[in-house]
Formats: C-alpha cells, structure tokens, sequence
C-alpha cells in the first residue's frame, strides 16, 4: 500500500482532533448529588455540573475566557470546586474556587508571580485545605492552612530545602522528601514540630525516578511507596509508619508499578497497576474485585477510575480504547451497573480510526523498546503492502513514556496515510530502574540511537519507506527533532520541534527556580552546567553546536511564556540556520508557554504541520480553511512559506 490508496478513506477534519472537547474530565462531588465536567462556553473550557442523575441539567459554573480551565477538583464541603489557573502559559498557578450555588469565584491565592499547589483535602476539615506557596523564596514552597469560606491563609511550615511533603488527614506533616548531593533524595519523618535526624528512607540516585511515595493512609500509619531499592522494577510496598517495617504489595517483572486506586475515606490502597506494553491491575482488597471485574467487561480496552463518592457508592470512571475517543461512565457499585454519559469526541463516531499497535525493538545494545505503531485504517494486516511515509513521534520529558490507548496525534498522522511510530527509547520511566538510568549523560547519543534503531526497524519491516521519514516531537521530542537533524543530517526528511532546547548549557541555567531541588539529579542526567568540563560536555550533546549540519526542513512552535523551554532555545537555533541560509519556519505564540492550551493556537500550528508534512513526507493534507483565524500566531522566519501556503 502507498500513501495515495489511503486518498479512498474519509478526511478526518483537524477540528474534530484537535478543537475542544465536547466534555471531558467527569468527576463527582463527595456526597455524590452533582457530576461535573469541563465543556466549552463560548469556546472556552469551563467546569459544568449537573445532578448526578440527569446531565441534560448541566450549567457552567465558570466563566473563563482566556486559556480555558484543565485543572480542577470538588472540595469536601460538597460545595465549591477548586480550579487551577496561570497567566499565558507561565505555569504560576493561581488557585481558585466556585461556589456550586451561588458561583461565586474567590481568587484563594492573589499574588502575581507566585505558584499554588494544591498539597491536601481532607474529609475531616472540609472548609480547609492545604496549599503550597512560594511567595517567600522562589525556590521553595511553604505550606498554609487555607480557609475556603473566609480566604484566610494560616502559615503551617516554612520550607527549609524540601521539594514536597506528606500529611496526613489531620493536616500534620509527617514527612518531607529532601534532595541530596548525589541526585538522591531523603524521606524525613516529622515528629510534632521537629524532623528526625535520621532518615526514614534513603533514596539513591539510581533509584530516584524509580521510587516515589505514593500516599499515606487516612491516620498516617502506613506509607505506600512505588519502590525500585534492592531490584530492578519498581513494586508498590507498604511502611508501617512506627516500625518501618516494609510489605510488598504488587510487583511486576518488566514494569514498575505506577498507579494505584485508593479507598476515598481510608486512603488504604485497594489495587494497582503496572504498565509493559498494556496495563495489568492487580486485586488488593477483596471489596473491590467485583467492581473491577464489571468495569472491564465494560470495555475492549482498559478501565481507569477518576472519581469516587464519600459513601464509596457511585465512581466516575472512563473506559479507554485505541480505536475511539474516551468514554465516560457512572459506575453504580450498589446496582452493578455502569451507565455511559458522554464521549470525549462525539464528532469522531464513524471516523475511520486506527488501532494501535505494541511493538517490543530491540535495541543494538539489547534493550527492549516498548514501541506503539499506528497504521492507516486502510491497511487491513499487521504490515503496509508497501513502505509509507512515516513520522518518529518522540515523547517529551524524557522520563515519561509512551501509553497504549487513543492518541489524536497518531489519529490524525495516519489518517494523513502515514505510519506513526513512538518508541520509549532509554530513560523513558516505567520500564525499571536499569532502562532509566541507562539514559543518563545519553542525550544526543545512546538515546538517540533507540530513535535510529526504531526507524531501521521499521525500514526492515517493510512498514518504513527509508527517503521519507519525518521526527517530531515536544519538550524532549522536540531536543529529539533537532538532535535527529543536526547530528544525523540524511536520517530524516523533515522535522517538527515543539517547544525543544537546541542549547543544553542554556537550557539548564535557566531553569524555574522553583526546580532547584531537581538541579543535583539534572546534572547527573543530563550534565552539570556549573563547571566547565560539563559545559563543555552539553555543548557538545546541543543541536545548536552542529546547526550548520542541517541540511533537511524544520518546523518549530514555540510559546513565548515557556518557563521550562524558554523562548531563547527556539531564537538560538533558528538565528543560527538564517545565518547559514538553511531554510526554516518559527511559529511563535505569545500567549502560550510549554506547548499550545489554546485550541485555536494548536489548530493553527497542526494545520502548518500538516500542509508542511505533506509537502516533504508526500501524505494527505486538509485545506488550511479557517484554522489559522484566532491563533496568536507569529510567524518569525519563513513568512514567504505559510504566505503562499495560504494563497495555495
């Protein structure tokens, strides 16, 4: 099969992708009488409740205008919402609530250029919660007590050096997680108004992206723990909080333990669920088997629980497939029945849509790399009768991964008739400590070869045509695009950068400061900006130092507001080409930060993306229509492109 006998399947419209949701998000207040959800009012993504039994009641409850709202949660007063916002993408939230009759919205934290984290809700202290605050130092978040009724913010503790902390329902601070000099960290118990000297858990570096602390239970006795100390994958483990004695309680020989479901009032840890190439969940509590087992008979696909009651009767969950938008359900445990409401993307429903596909590579080394692959729908077995044009769709972080499910941009990639392959190279986290840590001081080098070795494995699978093979990808994806170009110039046809540093030295000097706990295991991961051999080392792994070895097309977005990626990455490599007179298109957004929220500025940039795809890779493209108008677009270097784009 070639590109052009995908030209017979109906033309997903990148709007139906791309635009708002039609709902998403379900949640439930704890008493159980309202749903909720964000939806669109006036374009924008707002929170809308309706009573639990009757959606058709829906109201908004929020009037945003701007970026739309993404974040939010009930409160334990079954009364007010909580919802977090920032400013254009500068990820300084400010968090606020809504009173579900009255919708009256109080800013709780009304100080510019500082960023609230919600740190604890309690059943017990309903009108209170816990947020963190770094209005003191910008590096560190003290704690308040903050009243939801009156606003009033009660300091709890001053942060001497701690990246996060663990309370109990009482509000009582029972441990800090502390970095230390080796790219490790410390868990230190706090007794009363004092943290013991000795630790409670010593967390190495090679263990640091491995073992996290989950939770404590409602009283504080047990602390769960996704915990990779003396093996490879990570287990969840429980630690009696007095005796620290350790019980494991869910292990997974090729993947470390990573989510859990939890019981709304005890905090106790029910099941748990390790992810390979699909999701395994794990029965802890006999209470819950039943219901697990109805849900999943639900759905093809996999099950996941977003919400659940204070008398523990109703859950909002969703039911998750590769093929379909998310759907979203009421679980009635009482009755046994789960009662479908609403599809994420209703527009979608007869969609030529694709399976993906897990695919384990191995790597020269003999790594595994857990891959997916996402076919046009046109293709009826496992294997193209005839290479396509294929895009390398890299994740960002790096220590993220790549998940099994539906993922509009494999959606809309293969609809345009390409393959889309996205393999978890080294140092993507899931897989176990020994492959995390396998990318450490590897970025440009041992990482990037998964990349190559994931393309010539789609090239020997007859799945790849070798001449058209484009690298996209943000944040990390986007480093990955223009370390592909730079580094190994005749690899890839063309590639898209979101939001990816092109100067490692810079990128690490300009960090949030409020990621100084992160700067220790940064420079063993990485490399250390603050001496000159590390200087000189990142250098040498930034795409920036060999700009003048791209020779093939890139496309970059960038939002001015990045404070992770700032705009400087993007201005450096693309100064850097115009100087050498290698072409290049910057699409810059002002009004954005690390990635596009607006839904008018993704369209516009995926619109460019699409049309810059075609034109090098050979697929499908939509017309540009109308997806450029209500963007914030700037278009800083190859204007003469998307003008005649445009005329086109």
């Amino acid at each position: 099969m070639t590109a052009a006998t995908t030209s017979t399947l109906t033309l997903i419209p990148r709007r139906a992708l791309f635009g708002n949701p039609e709902r998403t998000e379900l949640r439930l207040s704890p008493d159980g009488r309202f749903l909720s959800f964000l939806a669109p009012k006036g374009g924008v993504l707002n929170v809308w409740v309706a009573p639990a039994n009757d959606l058709t009641a829906a109201q908004p409850i929020t009037d945003d205008t701007g970026r739309g709202i993404r974040l939010y949660t009930w409160a334990w007063t079954d009364e007010h919402v909580l919802y977090l916002q920032d400013e254009g993408g500068d990820e300084n939230w400010r968090l606020f609530s809504v009173h579900v009759a009255t919708r009256e919205v109080r800013d709780l934290t009304p100080l510019a250029g500082v960023q609230a984290r919600v740190v604890k809700l309690s059943p017990k202290h309903p009108c209170e919660l816990i947020v963190g605050l770094n209005d003191r130092v910008p590096e560190y978040h003290d704690l308040y007590r903050l009243d939801l009724r009156s606003g009033e913010r009660t300091l709890l503790l001053q942060n001497d050096g701690f990246e996060s902390f663990l309370l109990d329902d009482d509000f009582r601070v029972r441990f800090g997680k502390k970095p230390t000099s080796d790219g490790g960290y410390l868990l230190l118990k706090r007794e009363g108004d004092a943290w013991r000297d000795e630790p409670f858990v010593t967390v190495t570096h090679e263990d640091a992206l491995s073992t996290a602390a989950v939770g404590l239970d409602a009283d504080g006795d047990l602390l769960y723990l996704f915990d990779s100390r003396e093996r490879d994958t990570a287990a969840l483990v429980a630690l009696d909080t007095r005796t620290g004695a350790r019980t494991v309680l869910f292990e997974d020989p090729r993947a470390d333990v990573g989510h859990v479901l939890s019981h709304p009032l005890t905090r106790r840890v029910q099941a748990a669920a390790a992810t390979y190439t699909r999701t395994r969940w794990g029965v802890l509590d006999e209470a819950v088997r039943r219901d697990l087992e109805i849900l999943q008979a639900a759905t093809p696909g996999e099950v996941w629980v977003h919400d659940r009651t204070r008398d523990d009767g109703l859950w909002a969950v969703s039911l998750e497939r590769d093929d379909a938008p998310t759907a979203y359900a009421l679980f009635d445990r009482r009755a046994g029945e789960v009662r479908p409401l609403f599809s994420t993307r209703p527009a979608l429903e007869g969609a030529p849509l694709s399976r993906m596909r897990p695919v384990v590579i191995p790597a020269r080394d003999g790594l595994e790399l857990v891959s997916y692959l996402t076919l046009p729908a046109s293709v009826a077995g496992e294997r193209p009768a005839a290479p396509l044009p294929t895009v390398l769709l890299v994740h960002g972080g790096p220590w993220g991964r790549d998940t099994w499910g539906f993922n509009t941009w494999h959606q809309w990639l293969a609809n345009r008739g390409y393959a889309v392959l996205s393999p978890n190279f080294r140092g993507s986290t899931g897989f176990g400590k020994a492959f995390v840590n396998a990318g450490d001081l590897e970025w440009g080098a041992k990482m990037h070869e998964d990349l190559l070795d994931a393309v010539a494995w789609a090239v020997s699978e007859g799945i790849a045509d070798p001449a058209r093979v484009a690298i996209m990808g943000g944040s990390y994806g986007g480093y990955a695009t223009l370390a592909g170009l730079a580094f190994t110039p005749e690899v890839f046809a063309a590639g898209v950068d979101i939001v990816g540093p092109s100067n490692l030295q810079t990128l690490l000097e300009t960090v949030p400061p409020y990621w100084a706990a992160m700067v220790e295991e940064m420079a063993r991961r990485v490399g250390d900006h603050r001496t000159e051999a590390g200087r000189a080392f990142l250098w040498s792994r930034s795409p920036l130092s060999r700009a003048a070895e791209i020779r093939r097309p890139l496309l970059i977005g960038q939002g001015a507001n990045d404070p992770r990626v700032k705009q400087a990455e993007s201005d450096q490599i693309v100064a850097a080409l115009q100087e050498r007179g290698i072409p290049v298109i910057y699409a810059l957004y002002p009004d954005e930060g690390h990635g596009f929220a607006r839904p008018e500025n993704a369209l516009s940039f995926y619109a460019l993306t699409e049309a810059f795809l075609a034109e090098h890779l050979g697929g499908r493209a939509e017309d540009l229509g109308e997806d450029l108008v209500g963007s914030s677009l700037e278009i800083k270097a190859g204007a003469a492109w998307v003008a005649g784009l445009r005329g086109a």
